[in-house]
C-alpha cells in the first residue's frame, strides 16, 4: 500500500510519519514538494505517485492572518482539497484530510456533534468548512476528521509558551470562558493509523465519513495553563509565576483579528463506537508532553 502524506513538517504531519510507517510505503511531502498554492503542481504530484491513500495534514493554519489575505486561505483550504479529492476519485484512493472546531460558532451549550449546524466565524473557519464540503462532494471514500487545540513536544505550543511566561512574569492572564480540549498531534496520528488499518481490513465504504477527534474531558485556556505550571512545579522547574497566580479573563480583554467559538467541545461519540476506540482524557498526553520536555531540557 502507497500513502500520501501531505504536510509531512507540521504538527501532525511529523507524527503522522511514524504512526503511518507500519502500514505501507509512505511518501511524505512538505510545503517544499507539494505547495498547496499552486494546484497545478499538486495534482501533478498525486498522478505521479498514484497512491491508495492520501492524508492531508497541510493547511492555511494561521488563524488571525488568515483574515487578511482570504483569497490565500481559500486556496489552501477549500480548493486544494476539491483537487485532492477529484484526483483521489480517479484513483479510487482513500482521501484523509483533519478539520477544524472552527466549523462551529460555539454557541452552542453542549459538545458539538459531527451533524451539527456548522457556522464559522473567521475566514480560518469558513474556507476549512469549505474544503471539508468540496471533500464529500467529489470524493465519496474520504475521512474527514475534526479536532480542536492542537499541540505537539514538537515545535511552538500553549504549553511551552505558558511555560516561558511563568519563568519571566509573576502574574499571568489567560482566557477563561473559551473551553475545549487539548489534542495532541500524536494521539491524533494513532488514531489515524488505527482507522486506516481497520478500513484496509474491511475495504469498505461504509466507514467513510466526518468524525469528531478530540481527547475526552474539558477545560479552559487557563485551566490549561494552571495544569501545565502544576506540572512543571512537580518536575521541579523554578517558576516565577505559581498556577495559583494564572488570572483568568475574558476573551473580551484579549481581542484578536479572528473569532474564536467559545465552545470548542467536539462530542466523540461516533469515533469511538465505530472504532471501538478508548478517547484517554486530555491530561493524559499533557503529562507526556511535559515528560519529553524534561528530556529536551526545557523544563
Amino acid at each position: 500500500m502507497k500513502i500520501l502524506l501531505l504536510g509531512k513538517d507540521g504538527q501532525v504531519g511529523w507524527e503522522l510519519q511514524r504512526s503511518l510507517a507500519p502500514l505501507g510505503e509512505v511518501i511524505a511531502m512538505g510545503r517544499q514538494e507539494a505547495n498547496l498554492e499552486d494546484l497545478d503542481s499538486l495534482r501533478a504530484s498525486i498522478r505521479r505517485h498514484r497512491p491508495d491513500i492520501i492524508v492531508n495534514a497541510a493547511a492555511h493554519t494561521a488563524v488571525d492572518k488568515a483574515e487578511s489575505e482570504p483569497e490565500k486561505a481559500h486556496r489552501i483550504n477549500a480548493e486544494a482539497m476539491g483537487v485532492m479529492a477529484e484526483e483521489a476519485s480517479q484513483l479510487n484512493a482513500w482521501l484523509v484530510h483533519y478539520s477544524t472546531d472552527y466549523v462551529f460558532d460555539g454557541e452552542e451549550t453542549a459538545p458539538y456533534s459531527e451533524d451539527d449546524q456548522t457556522n464559522p466565524l473567521s475566514v480560518y473557519g469558513r474556507t476549512k468548512l469549505e474544503g471539508e464540503q468540496l471533500i464529500r462532494k467529489r470524493h465519496a471514500r474520504h475521512l474527514i476528521f475534526r479536532t480542536s487545540w492542537v499541540y505537539a513536544a514538537r515545535g511552538g505550543n500553549f504549553a511551552k509558551t505558558m511555560l516561558r511566561l511563568a519563568k519571566e512574569r509573576d502574574e499571568l492572564k489567560v482566557i477563561a470562558d473559551q473551553h475545549g480540549a487539548p489534542t495532541s498531534a500524536e494521539f491524533i496520528a494513532d488514531v489515524t493509523a488505527l482507522v486506516l488499518y481497520r478500513i484496509r481490513q474491511e475495504a469498505g465504504v461504509a466507514l467513510a465519513g466526518t468524525y469528531h477527534l478530540v481527547a475526552s474531558g474539558e477545560t479552559t485556556w487557563h485551566g490549561y495553563a494552571q495544569y501545565v505550571l502544576e506540572l512543571a512545579e512537580a518536575k521541579g522547574d523554578i517558576l516565577k509565576t505559581s498556577p495559583a497566580n494564572v488570572q483568568p479573563i475574558p476573551t473580551e480583554a484579549y481581542p484578536l483579528p479572528a473569532a474564536r467559538p467559545k465552545n470548542s467541545r467536539l462530542n466523540t461519540c461516533k469515533l469511538a463506537n465505530t472504532f471501538n476506540l478508548h478517547i484517554p482524557d486530555w491530561r493524559y498526553h499533557v503529562q507526556r508532553l511535559m515528560d519529553e520536555l524534561v528530556m529536551q531540557g526545557a523544563i
